[in-house]
């Protein structure tokens, strides 16, 4: 929904419940848009974000695989004599 900032002034409670709801509301002056209404998120509280922490350390101790060793990963490039193959 766009309206000016002037229409906006007598229905700023009703526009707000808009956005709080989920509609866009872009405030406009002079007939562009000047400023979006959008509601704002609270922040996730210590204990989920501790939850979440270890769900992702959970899933990466899960995907955790020994990989080939640096010092020897390029060992498949050369013979037996050391000289590229």
């Amino acid at each position: 929904m766009r309206i000016s900032v002037t229409e906006a002034k007598g229905q700023l409670t009703d526009l707000v419940r808009r956005a709080e709801a989920g509609d866009e509301i872009i405030l406009t002056r002079h007939g562009h848009a000047a400023v979006r209404l959008v509601p704002v998120r609270p922040a996730a509280d210590a204990k989920s974000r501790k939850t979440l922490l270890a769900t992702v350390r959970a899933s990466a101790a899960l995907k955790d695989t020994a990989g080939p060793d640096a010092a020897r990963s390029q060992d498949f490039l050369y013979g037996e004599d050391g000289l590229p193959g």
